[in-house]
Formats: C-alpha cells, sequence, structure tokens
C-alpha cells in the first residue's frame, strides 16, 4: 500500500465527486462521537480465527460481532494489519460480522515459504473466506489499495467463488497494474518520461528499517495522505505502517511493481464499487478510471466514487464516505439484517 506504487491510463466513466451523505442509524458514524474516536484501538471483543494456508503459514483473522449477522471482510493494504481497519470494526461490529485479517508477512500473520504474487494474494482470501463465510452465506468485501489487489486477484484465480462467496465489493485506493508507471510520487513535467519499472523495482523491494522521526512523519502524510489529513489521521497510520517488518516490506513491494491482474475485472460479476481520492499519490485517479471502465465494459461497475481532496488513506480520512459506500451495497444486495 505505501511507499511507492501508482496506477494505470485515463479512461472516462461514471465520475462524481462524493461527500458523505445522509446519516445513517445503522452505524457509528464521525458526526456521532468525540473526533476520531472511531480511530481507537476496537473495545469490542475478537473471535481469533485459525486459518493456515497450503504452504502452512498461519494467518491472523480477527471476528467481530454477532456470526450470525451480515458479513463484511476488510482486505488491508501493503505494510498495513487489520488493524488499519479499527474505524470500520468501531463503526459496524455493532451490527454486522466484520472480519479483518493481516495479509501474509503483516501484523501477526506468517510470511510462509511460498514466492510473492497476485496468486498468493488470490489463494489467501480465499482461504479466509472459505473459513469466516458460512455456506449458503455471501460476504461483502471491501479492499483498500493492495487488499483490493488482492479480490482482484482472487476473482481472476478462482471465478467460480465469487458469485458463491460475494455479495458486492469495494475497491478502494487500488490498482491492476503499472503500478510504478503512474504513481504520482514526484510531479514531472509531461516531456519527462515516469519512472521505468527496473529502476523503481528495487527500490521498492529495500528492506531498510523505517524509525519513528518527524522525516518519516512528514515523508509519510506526503506520500499516503492528503494535505489537509489530521495529526490524528496521520499518527493513526505511521503506527501502522511502522509495524511491519522491512522484510515483509520489501518483499510485497518488489512483488507489486510488476503486479497485472486486469483480466479478474471480468470475473467480478457482483456489484462492484470503486473509490478514490484526488489526492491520492499512490493510486491515482488514472487507476480508478481504468478499473471502472473494465468493470464497466465487463457490466459489472456498481458506481465510481471519487472523493475531493482525499489521500490514499481513503477509509482513514473519509471514513464516512466509506462506510456509506460499504452500506450501499450491503442494501444493494438485499442483504440487510434486520
Amino acid at each position: 500500500m505505501l511507499l511507492a506504487a501508482g496506477a494505470s491510463a485515463l479512461a472516462g466513466v461514471v465520475a462524481g465527486v462524493v461527500a458523505a451523505r445522509r446519516s445513517r442509524s445503522t452505524v457509528v458514524r464521525t458526526t456521532d462521537v468525540a473526533p476520531h474516536a472511531l480511530l481507537s484501538t476496537p473495545s469490542m471483543e475478537a473471535e481469533q480465527i485459525e486459518v493456515r494456508t497450503d504452504d502452512g503459514a498461519l494467518l491472523h483473522v480477527l471476528a467481530y460481532g454477532d456470526p450470525d449477522a451480515q458479513p463484511l471482510v476488510f482486505s488491508h493494504g501493503w505494510t498495513c494489519s487489520g488493524m488499519y481497519w479499527a474505524p470500520q470494526i468501531n463503526a459496524f461490529a455493532d451490527r454486522y460480522r466484520v472480519v479483518v485479517y493481516d495479509q501474509r508477512g503483516h501484523g501477526s500473520s506468517e510470511a510462509g515459504t511460498r514466492p510473492l504474487g497476485p496468486d498468493v494474494l488470490a489463494d489467501d482470501l480465499a482461504a479466509v473466506l472459505d473459513a469466516v463465510v458460512p455456506a449458503g452465506r455471501k460476504a461483502v468485501l471491501a479492499g483498500h489499495s493492495m487488499g483490493g489487489m488482492s479480490i482482484i486477484a482472487w476473482a481472476e484465480r478462482f471465478p467460480e467463488q465469487v458469485s458463491e462467496k460475494a455479495a458486492g465489493v469495494l475497491l478502494a485506493s487500488t490498482g491492476m497494474d503499472n503500478l510504478v508507471a503512474h504513481a504520482a510520487l514526484i510531479a514531472l513535467p509531461e516531456r519527462f518520461p515516469r519512472v521505468p519499472v527496473k529502476v523503481a523495482r528495487p527500490l521498492l523491494g529495500a528492506q531498510l528499517p523505517l524509525v519513528e522521526s518527524k522525516f518519516t512523519t512528514r515523508a509519510l502524510k506526503y506520500v499516503a495522505l492528503s494535505p489537509s489529513a489530521s495529526a490524528a489521521e496521520v499518527d493513526f497510520c505511521e503506527k501502522i505502517v511502522l509495524g511491519c517488518p522491512p522484510r515483509t516490506r520489501g518483499g510485497w513491494g518488489f512483488a507489486l511493481s510488476t503486479l497485472d491482474i486486469h483480466e479478474g475485472l471480468e470475473n467480478l460479476n457482483v456489484p462492484t464499487t470503486v473509490l478514490v481520492g484526488t489526492a491520492d499519490r499512490l493510486t491515482p485517479p488514472v487507476h480508478a478510471r481504468r478499473l471502472a471502465a473494465g468493470l464497466e465494459a465487463a457490466g459489472n461497475l456498481e458506481r465510481l466514487v471519487v472523493l475531493d481532496g482525499i489521500g490514499h488513506m481513503s477509509s482513514v480520512e473519509a471514513i464516512d464516505a466509506f462506510d456509506d459506500e460499504v452500506l450501499h451495497l450491503v442494501e444493494r444486495a438485499g442483504a440487510v439484517v434486520s
């Protein structure tokens, strides 16, 4: 999710700038609590579910809320962990079954022995869904950055599982290919070529440790959040990112630099929303528009949501707007729990 990645080429479709819409009583909203209260560590006790992959890696999976409620499964991005979804756990867990997991090598999940790549993202998500979505039920899936890539890779690798396991999909701040070429980390004049993959890939794969400092904080805010992001939002993201092991950060950064999973869009045959912030430097709106165009061509696009002035960490900077899209997909699927 972080440090350098980008997205793909412009193709127009549905666009619209969306602010937080009507207030909904079904979830906790930022207008209902003290400022940034939703960023706090969830107080609800979680059920820990053991998910072991084919190569023996143990994935750390947490489930909150009523096991019989509508499942919502959240997949986080590069250098984060399941606790990136604390705002959504705090907002949804009193009404829905909220499931989060640490991607392989992140948080408390083991790295395993497989070479990292989109097939691993797909297989791990499939294993999680098999463990947390009961037979005959369907989940709303939400992925941020590499988490969105996990969902697309899963759809590409397991097309038969999409309509079986998913009621709807939210792809936030993500891309499907050309992540290096279209990152907007440096404002280059139009006549200058983008950073070549062969140059960027070793940088993304670097395993240097990140330490807490004023420089790190400023760099993180520049790369991953918008200029208007609050100190609390930056601090929340920084704590999570600094907790990522350098080997994990470098390994997945190297793997993502040549990612190409565009064929998965055709298989996402459930209502699928694409969401992006206009200030996203890592996966700028060019990616979202390409995703939306591909989904629309396949007849799978629900809508494209563009959040004005929001950076890469869209589910942190625009909690209510992000959560509204999750609820829209739940309602769209007719899966609202009475």
